[in-house]
C-alpha cells in the first residue's frame, strides 16, 4: 500500500522542530497518527475529548484517508 501523501490534506501540517515534524492537526499539537491509534479502542466522543481536536478536523483526516484508498475508477463514480 502507498504512503499517504499528507501535504494534500489541508486540515494537517508538517513543521520541522514541532512535535518532531510529525504530521499533525492544523493549529495543533495533536499528531494525526495519535487519533488513528486512537480510534481502535475509543469512541470518538472520547477522542474528541482527550485530544481537543473537532469532529470535523476529524472527519477530514477520515475522508482525506478513504479518498486515498480509492482506485482511479473509484474515484470517478464517488
Amino acid at each position: 500500500m502507498a504512503e499517504l501523501d499528507w501535504s494534500k490534506c489541508p486540515a494537517v501540517e508538517s513543521i520541522p522542530g514541532k512535535v518532531s515534524g510529525a504530521w499533525v492537526f492544523r493549529g495543533t499539537r495533536v499528531p494525526v497518527s495519535a487519533i488513528f491509534e486512537n480510534l481502535k479502542d475509543s469512541p470518538i466522543e472520547e477522542i474528541l475529548e482527550n485530544f481537543h481536536v473537532t469532529r470535523d478536523q476529524i472527519q477530514a483526516v477520515l475522508d482525506f484517508a478513504a479518498r486515498s484508498a480509492q482506485t482511479p475508477a473509484e474515484a470517478l463514480q464517488g
